[in-house]
């Protein structure tokens, strides 16, 4: 394949990527101005829905406008009509980052790949500098400078993980500064710094796993609510459909609420609620059926969901331990295994904090400028938890460090 094939080829990967996040909210839309609308209505005005969806979904800021009418119908006052929307349905940047990871390996296995990468990326910055500036509009206007930069660094990450991989795979992978530079610390340094990031990483993923699981659970548990809260809408089977779209783009963000409910802080809908592990306290809701799943007033158990941060820091630690120790060839291991837990508490903080901060914002006007957790607080609930379980559970074992041996 030679350079002009490859450049096609890869661009067409990036219109892909773009045209099935795009196309998810855009085909239930257009069904609607099909169905109910019977083509009457400006299918433009489905189509900037549909935009704003895929922009936000990728953290880029709308600025919403009510008239006097929708305003009035709504309840919401004259000081409020003018507000941005930020919460950003993280399940448009996780599609985008999947299928941009599939678009790196396929053009890593072309012979150009430096080449097609680079026209990839800037094929998928161009859609989006088109989709953002086509979705302009007076009552509803996303930010032109982030709705060109965050959806092509969405997709830059994908594309740099599938290009690494095929890179690896194919025994290409040329040293760089960086590498040469970790090559130089001491075996027992890197061990601990990568033993760091492992336990860090590895106890954020076992984290999010018991959330997904907790979100499914108080879903088939809330059933009946979730119906009631379909029914009241009254939105038909083809409205269902493309609001059960817009609800499966937020999944990521209820398993990210659900962490936070898990590590202590919890999450808000609203300014001034609070759905945390010792009690419930929720005012008015917007009636999106998902909701309806939240728990309700105090939990009689609901503190044992501490213990989950703090349970798969232990293990994650004790199951990275014994190789760990053959690697250390140090004067007071203990002091090492103790620096490496915390260390494994700082990085579960900090990529806790910054899932918690990609999943909150503001949702609407007045009280909804505030849904989801506050990052900060997530962050050091998490550092703390994960970082002295994974202590413990550094230290604690039969095994004992080679240098602490010789030492007897």
């Amino acid at each position: 394949m030679n350079r002009s094939l490859t450049a096609l080829f890869a661009a067409l990967e990036a219109v892909l990527v773009a045209g099935v996040g795009i196309g998810i909210p855009l085909v239930p839309l257009t069904v609607v101005w099909a169905t109910q609308y019977g083509f009457a209505a400006d299918w433009a005005i489905f189509w900037r829905a549909s935009a704003d969806a895929w922009l936000l979904g990728h953290g880029v800021d709308v600025h919403v406008t009510l008239d006097a009418v929708l305003a009035a119908q709504l309840g919401v006052t004259a000081d409020n009509t003018s507000f941005f929307v930020t919460v950003a349905p993280l399940g448009f940047a996780v599609l985008t980052v999947l299928l941009a990871v599939r678009a790196g390996r396929r053009v890593g296995e072309t012979r150009f790949r430096q080449w097609g990468g680079l026209v990839s990326l800037a094929t998928f910055a161009l859609i989006s500098a088109g989709v953002t500036f086509s979705a302009l509009y007076p009552l509803a206007r996303p930010s032109i400078v982030q709705g060109v930069l965050l959806p092509t660094l969405v997709f830059a990450l994908g594309l740099g993980i599938g290009l690494l991989h095929t890179r690896r795979a194919a025994g290409d992978d040329a040293g760089s500064s960086i590498r040469d530079w970790i090559n130089d610390w001491s075996p027992s340094t890197r061990a601990a710094v990568s033993t760091s990031l492992r336990a860090g990483a590895a106890s954020v993923a076992g984290v999010l796993a018991v959330s997904s699981v907790l979100v499914g659970l108080l879903l088939a548990v809330n059933y009946a609510a979730v119906i009631s809260l379909y029914e009241g809408l009254h939105t038909g089977v083809v409205g269902g459909l493309a609001l059960t779209v817009g609800q499966l783009a937020f999944l990521p963000n209820l398993v990210a609420w659900a962490a936070s409910w898990l590590i202590g802080p919890g999450f808000a809908i609203g300014v001034g609620s609070s759905v945390s592990p010792l009690s419930t306290q929720l005012g008015p809701v917007p009636a999106v059926p998902f909701f309806g799943a939240l728990p309700t007033g105090e939990l009689a158990f609901g503190f044992a969901g501490l213990l989950v941060p703090v349970v798969i820091g232990f293990l994650v630690a004790a199951i990275l331990r014994p190789k760990l120790v053959d690697q250390l060839d140090v004067e007071r291991p203990w002091l090492w295994l103790a620096a490496i837990g915390l260390g494994s508490g700082v990085v579960g903080g900090v990529l806790l904090g910054a899932v918690s901060w990609a999943a909150s914002g503001a949702a609407g006007p007045g009280r909804l400028s505030q849904v989801g957790a506050d990052p900060l607080a997530v962050g050091l609930f998490a550092a703390l938890e994960i970082g002295v379980a994974a202590s413990i559970g550094l230290l604690v074992s039969r095994k004992r460090a080679p240098a602490l041996t010789k030492a007897e």
